[in-house]
């Protein structure tokens, strides 16, 4: 079986298509094509409010592309989903909607909910009966899960993100938001709190940390990396550190992010597995796939705007 995820971000779009290894306890994905195209939607949407024609005309060009990799792999089922810059945009629904008329593309825009919720999949293989604080960072938003006792109990979608940040429309009450919800939900009673880090921010923080896979990562650590950078150039970030020039601005920005969370949560370490979105969406296509079943469409945000909805599995 082949499948493929395409995430729709603020700072760039992923593009990936495996092919399913095992049925077991653990779906096994082989990687066979990956693309990250740096279309930063988020510079449009958090300055001026909606996605500029020219963005407009690039992505369509990018969507094509996408759908004609995905004839080419053969592809069994794939999903396309856009988070924060689109859910924004004055213009992200029309978008959509002209891709799909002109293309035959769905895109979901999905809500921080459900963003989070798919996030969640990818990451609950890594995560043991300990207490956890899930921070993905985004270029428009970030999510913040709690799990205590290997469940998640808590989780929120603060409108804070790499991008935001570094456009300066990030909001002070936004951050003062974040934190009171950090603060009042992670609570000593559940013990030390290990840190859960995706996002392609703090994967590059922890390869320039050097760090062996699987193990964690010091708040120390995190800081003394994002010193490092902050003390090189934007050249000497794409040069000397191998950085692709969209994540040599956002990485600074974005390190201040995970910092602050971990400082208010008192979150000493950070797990950093290999995960995003698409791996989320991957793991999704694969259960719906496997069983067969209609999975119910729940998203809270287009089923207040009485849009048609992307699927997630209901709990039973």
């Amino acid at each position: 079986m082949k499948l493929a995820a395409i995430d729709i971000g603020s700072n760039a779009i992923r593009f990936q298509v495996s092919s399913v290894l095992d049925k077991g306890p653990q779906v096994l994905f082989k990687k066979m094509e990956y693309v990250r195209f740096p279309l930063r939607l988020g510079h449009d949407v958090f300055t001026s409010g909606k996605i500029t024609k020219a963005s407009a005309d690039k992505f369509k060009k990018l969507m094509k592309t996408y759908k004609l990799l995905l004839e080419l792999y053969e592809v069994d089922d794939y999903m396309f989903c856009a988070t924060s810059a689109m859910r924004e945009s004055e213009n992200g629904e029309e978008l959509a909607r002209e891709v799909l008329d002109e293309i035959g593309i769905t895109i979901h825009i999905i809500d921080g909910h459900l963003e989070a919720e798919l996030i969640n999949r990818a990451i609950a293989s890594y995560l043991f009966d300990k207490t956890y604080l899930h921070i993905d960072v985004g270029g428009g938003s970030t999510e913040l899960n709690l799990y205590v006792g290997g469940k998640k109990i808590k989780t929120r979608s603060f409108k804070i993100g790499s991008v935001r940040v570094l456009e300066h429309n990030d909001s002070p009450l936004m951050w003062e938001d974040m934190e009171q919800w950090v603060r009042s939900n992670v609570k000593k009673g559940y013990g030390s709190v290990t840190a859960v880090g995706t996002g392609g921010n703090i994967s590059k923080l922890y390869e320039l940390a050097s760090r062996k896979a699987g193990k964690p990562m010091s708040l120390k650590k995190v800081k003394e990396i994002k010193r490092k950078v902050e003390s090189f150039t934007m050249d000497q970030r794409i040069y000397e550190m191998q950085m692709n020039p969209d994540r040599a601005d956002v990485i600074v920005p974005a390190s201040d992010i995970y910092i602050k969370v971990m400082e208010w949560a008192n979150a000493k370490s950070i797990l950093v597995p290999e995960v995003g979105l698409k791996d989320g969406i991957l793991l999704y296509l694969f259960e719906k796939n496997a069983n067969q079943k209609k999975i119910e469409f729940v998203n809270t945000a287009d089923q207040s705007r009485g849009r048609k909805t992307m699927p997630v599995r209901k709990k039973k």
